[in-house]
């Protein structure tokens, strides 16, 4: 069982889960198609990240965007490695997904890219009921990246 908390990206584990990101993302994917958000870049009124513990360890984050059309964006998913295939990742996904619902969203959608690196996370958004679909918001068609959503309505 996890506890998923709010936070403020002050705490050091959170901060460095955040670096592990990052880098994550630059090295698996394309310079030009690298969409994730920094610290500074989460720390706006229209983005909530929420992180999940297992006590005082630190087992993963994730941030809903809301967008101006009023549905809603999933971002700076991730995992600890301690934690992987431990159902962190999903209590993180059914909080953005219920917040998402509570604020209004018709749909809730991602951008992730392709190959082996990004299979573990397309798993678990299909799971949840994500499709396929086209880009959305400031998305421009790339043959690196896809694009899921799922409707809430």
């Amino acid at each position: 069982m996890f506890l998923i908390r709010e936070d403020d990206l002050s705490g050091e584990d959170v901060r460095a889960l955040l670096a592990l990101h990052l880098e994550g993302m630059q090295a698996s994917s394309p310079p030009e198609n690298v969409f994730a958000l920094d610290l500074s870049g989460l720390q706006v009124p229209e983005i909530t990240l929420w992180s999940a513990w297992q006590g005082s360890d630190l087992a993963a984050l994730g941030a809903l965007k809301m967008l101006p059309d009023g549905n809603g964006e999933v971002k700076s998913m991730r995992t600890h490695p301690d934690f992987i295939r431990r159902g962190a990742a999903n209590a993180i996904l059914n909080t953005i997904i219920a917040s998402a619902k509570a604020k209004g969203a018709r749909r809730l959608s991602l951008e992730t890219g392709h190959g082996e690196y990004f299979e573990p996370a397309l798993a678990l958004y299909r799971r949840q009921g994500f499709k396929d679909g086209a880009p959305f918001s400031h998305y421009e068609p790339n043959p690196f990246s896809q694009f899921l959503h799922l409707e809430l309505t």
